[in-house]
């Protein structure tokens, strides 16, 4: 059991039935009553962020999320095949599972797999990935606006902005909190 008293960023708890990670939290003390506790949560499942406030003293059971390595290996119709880097269990995961992170994976990348009670919550995906431009628009000699940009495709599908600058077959390098572009590799 955790109480507001032991509240710290990134802990997870378990709050009405469902996954919370604390994002932020205030001590509140009134001039009368009880003092309080307002805590920024995020839904570890669905990402909903919700704002609650609580008495102070209060309890909630702690949630232990177990993180392991795991490697991509293949890509089989909607489902994505990763093994264990510890125990070498190869198992699959469907595209909601992973959310965005479909965009980023390619053949032989490790990323850290994140579960609870042996339910996989999610993965969680280095802060940068290399991934190599396979279609995109020429940059012509006249276009020196700063900062123009054209959309380019990459290896896995997704489609990002860049500066004029990349051609085909240029690796670039992505942010993968953002879906942002870096820089040429």
């Amino acid at each position: 059991m955790i109480s507001t008293g032991d509240l710290r960023k990134g802990i997870a708890i378990e709050l009405d039935g469902e996954l919370w990670q604390i994002l932020d939290y205030h001590h509140i003390k009134m001039g009368r009553g009880s003092a309080q506790v307002k805590i920024k949560l995020r839904n570890i499942k669905r990402g909903q962020t919700v704002e609650r406030s609580f008495q102070a003293g209060e309890k909630w059971p702690r949630a232990f999320l177990d993180k392991r390595g795991i490697q991509f290996l293949y890509r089989d119709g909607a489902d994505y095949h990763f093994m264990d880097l510890e125990s070498y269990e190869q198992f699959a995961l469907n595209a909601e599972q992973l959310d965005d992170a479909v965009n980023y994976l390619k053949d032989g990348m490790t990323l850290d797999r994140t579960t609870y009670e042996n339910e996989t919550i999610g993965v969680e995906l280095p802060v940068t990935v290399d991934l190599k431009v396979t279609e995109t628009e020429p940059g012509f000699a006249g276009d020196t606006q700063s900062g123009a940009r054209k959309p380019a495709t990459t290896e896995t599908g997704f489609v990002v902005s860049v500066p004029i600058f990349v051609a085909e077959g240029d690796t670039i390098r992505i942010d993968t909190r953002t879906g942002e572009y870096q820089t040429r590799v």
